[in-house]
């Protein structure tokens, strides 16, 4: 069965179902005027319900004709349907030996108990728990219809949840503006196959405040592997105490990286090692069989020598550190030191990375700012690899992961230089900061995709690297900024207002609470409330903005000026037109004042000018401004730009309100292939651009002209947006309004209430575009009812 289909669906229902008790207990509250309102919004809760109730019993009739017996004539086997969010856990170790009885009962726990605690006994590092918790994952497989690796070291439960699940699960609106807590909840119950356990393993969990008990699962089926240093971390989960690795399973590890002859010939010796040396940790014993792997023609003896040696320099150095951590750290030290000039460089700039899979490609992006040749890179590429201080993550070697204490050590090296540390500091950051600039207002798809496993190590650079960040004042914001963008582009608008506002609380904290960049940020803020039709929160900080920029630059400020204008939006999009076009000539005349007319910032409010007064229908007014500010930016940008194609679709608009067809054609046209020729036929302002010209021929009665338009816009963006953005809705609500012109009545119905469920998951219910959607429908539905 199309599972996911069905699943939708049902949300769909409930959610409208719930919407619709909320409607029935508002009708004996308020007041009579009011009723006739509210008894409409009623009826409309009620079509969508039966529209996708009939949606889902064709879906399951569909399903249930299907042949239930394959060409043999026998029953096909059940499938497990799969979750809605592929399964990203790692590869696991090819030297694993040992723990049969941990995973035995590891298993046999999750059977009855919906999570297990992987601990280390007096909190060693390097005793295995991860390798244990990836071969768990491999060995059971077939028992999970998904499986998930989140790593906690950083961050939270419920902000790793959001970023894994979101690109896949679209949370609906309402509740992007409460809590994380909510929203994980939401996810939880939306993740589930219809059939089939998961397998969430939280991997590296510093403290329990990283795993509230209220952001867990609270479905059997979603089973928890947690592994962590702490002995005591929950009591709500069993905690299996992972011990170090018996004598015999340490020369069994050897044995299988290094051969049985060699331990053979000096088993006693080998023994001593893996006992007195290095503490019987698993990490320990791995790197040490790996660096003899490579060193063949060493002998025991001459490894315990060396290891004896380092384990000597580190007890002076680290005299307060137990003896089992000693024994990794001395593993580490002898393969470091075996490591070229080159090995070492490379190692310490991956310290500086999170804690998760690292793309090599990053890395080299990195190496770029430093003094790391590309000959050096593959150099220590193939060294770290093959010393087991690096593990490939993926078939393609495309992405790699140290161990937390592999990490550790190479940080300590890179700390004991302070010349390459300051470098190698300033490198990642800048490389960061550089990515973070790349992400635009409206991140296409692709470009989340590309800048996905750059986040972490942004996330990094926001939390523990802010004083790395060369001219705060100008780059400070940058990395928050990037950070907001990638998550607006997804819709967590959630995320991306905590973002935002961490970044304000470090601005203040660093900068003072009176800096313009404050007022940046109250601004961008501003904007995402506005996005998502929160115009209530959305003024307040524009009008704080406008304060602080007018307490620290004055009055007369160009800044002040753009201030304005963007309050002048907000109010227009609210419909109050009186007090938008007041601000907007404020700011016309402050700038014609400061800068004259001949600039940039003259043209875009002169523009916003004309666009309220063709949302008026003062088209005479409108159509001078337009046509100046289009000369205007022509003068200054050339013709060959994008702003002015869009400066021309504006005036084929105008011209298109005022049913002036014959002059709006040829604009709209060249708007359009300006675009494509500057941006690509793939992009969303190209998207925009056909969905206008269609919008030209729809109203000249050129239905055959305009549908192959429509459609490609919305298959546009639909590829490049997501199938679920705000804009797709527009789309659909535009292609559906042609079928209704045409009177296609059925073609039009589907689309209409999938734009609507878009709009009230993205923008809410009252959101202007979600109400005039439903009008739309509403009008469509009235007259097919009247045909028939």
């Amino acid at each position: 069965m199309a599972t996911d289909e069905l699943q939708n669906l049902q949300d769909n229902i409930q959610c409208l179902k719930e919407q619709l008790a909320g409607k029935r207990n508002t009708l004996i509250t308020i007041a009579p005027e009011e009723k006739v309102r509210i008894k409409q919004q009623i009826e409309d809760l009620r079509r969508l319900i039966r529209y996708f109730e009939r949606e889902k019993w064709d879906l399951v009739a569909s399903e249930s004709q299907e042949a239930s017996f394959d060409c043999r004539g026998e029953k096909s086997a059940k499938k497990v349907s799969n979750p809605s969010i592929p399964s990203n856990v790692g590869k696991s170790t090819v030297n694993f030996v040992g723990r049969e009885d941990e995973l035995t009962l590891i298993h046999q726990q999750l059977q009855t108990e919906q999570g297990v605690i992987v601990c280390a006994v007096e909190g060693l590092g390097g005793i295995g728990k991860t390798a244990l918790a990836l071969e768990y994952a491999k060995r059971y497989q077939q028992e999970y219809a998904g499986q998930y690796w989140l790593s906690l070291r950083l961050s939270g439960l419920a902000e790793e949840i959001v970023k894994l699940a979101a690109p896949y699960l679209s949370l609906p609106e309402i509740l992007k503006k409460e809590s994380l807590e909510k929203q994980v909840n939401w996810y939880w119950q939306n993740w589930l196959p219809q059939q089939g356990k998961l397998l969430l393993i939280l991997d590296d969990v510093p403290n329990i405040d990283r795993i509230p008990d209220r952001m867990l699962p609270k479905d059997s089926r979603i089973k928890i592997l947690v592994t962590t240093r702490e002995r005591c971390l929950s009591t709500e989960f069993e905690s299996i105490a992972l011990d170090v690795l018996p004598l015999d399973k340490c020369v069994e590890l050897l044995t299988k990286i290094v051969g049985t002859a060699k331990v053979e010939q000096e088993k006693a010796l080998v023994e001593q090692i893996c006992h007195e040396i290095l503490g019987r940790l698993t990490l320990a014993v791995e790197l040490v069989g790996e660096y003899l792997a490579k060193n063949r023609h060493l002998k025991f003896s001459h490894l315990r020598d060396k290891l004896n040696l380092a384990h000597t320099a580190l007890t002076k150095e680290r005299n307060h550190k137990d003896y089992g951590h000693l024994g990794v750290a001395a593993a580490i030290k002898i393969s470091w030191d075996d490591l070229s000039f080159a090995g070492q460089k490379v190692a310490m700039l991956l310290s500086l990375f999170a804690p998760v899979a690292i793309a090599w490609t990053l890395l080299e992006y990195t190496a770029k700012s430093t003094e790391i040749t590309e000959s050096e890179l593959e150099e220590a590429r193939g060294q770290l690899d093959n010393s087991h201080l690096m593990q490939p993550v993926d078939e393609d070697y495309s992405f790699y992961r140290i161990h937390p204490l592999v990490r550790e050590f190479f940080q300590q090296q890179l700390q004991a230089i302070p010349q390459i540390n300051s470098l190698y500091r300033c490198a990642f950051v800048e490389t960061l900061l550089t990515i973070a600039k790349t992400i635009p207002q409206t991140p296409t798809r692709e470009i989340i995709a590309a800048v996905t496993p750059a986040i972490p190590h942004l996330q990094l650079v926001s939390q523990t690297m802010l004083d790395d960040i060369p001219n705060p004042e100008d780059n400070l914001i940058l990395v928050f900024l990037g950070l907001a963008l990638f998550y607006k582009g997804q819709g967590e608008y959630n995320l991306a207002a905590v973002t935002l506002t961490k970044c304000c609380e470090e601005i203040q904290s660093r900068l003072g609470e009176n800096h313009p960049i404050v007022a940046d940020i109250l601004n961008n803020l501003a904007v995402l409330y506005e996005f998502q039709g929160r115009y209530a929160e959305a003024e307040p900080l524009y009008k704080r903005s406008v304060s602080l920029i007018k307490q620290l630059l004055g009055e007369n400020h160009p800044i002040v000026a753009t201030s304005l204008n963007n309050l002048a939006l907000l109010y227009q999009c609210q419909g109050r037109y009186t007090e938008a076009e007041s601000l907007y000539k404020h700011s016309l005349s402050l700038i014609e004042q400061l800068l004259g007319k001949n600039n940039l910032y003259f043209a875009n409010i002169l523009n916003n000018l004309a666009e309220l007064y063709l949302s008026q229908g003062r088209y005479i007014e409108a159509e001078p401004l337009c046509k100046r500010c289009l000369s205007l930016i022509e003068q200054l940008l050339g013709e060959n730009h994008p702003h002015f194609a869009t400066i021309l679709n504006n005036l084929a608009e105008l011209y298109r309100f005022q049913g002036r067809y014959a002059e709006a054609e040829p604009l709209s046209k060249r708007c359009l292939s300006l675009k494509e020729q500057l941006l690509g036929e793939n992009h969303p302002d190209v998207a925009a651009s056909l969905n206008n010209l269609a919008g030209l021929y729809k109203y000249q009665g050129r239905y055959i002209e305009a549908e192959p338009l429509y459609k490609r816009s919305l298959s546009l963006r639909e590829q490049l947006l997501g199938e679920n953005h705000p804009d797709v809705a527009a789309s659909l609500n535009n292609l559906a309004g042609l079928y209704k012109y045409q009177g296609r009545y059925a073609e039009a119905e589907p689309l209409y209430v999938r734009a609507i469920a878009i709009y009230q998951e993205r923008l809410g219910e009252n959101h202007p575009d979600t109400q005039i959607v439903r009008q739309n429908f509403m009008i469509l539905s009235n007259k097919a009812a009247a045909f028939l």
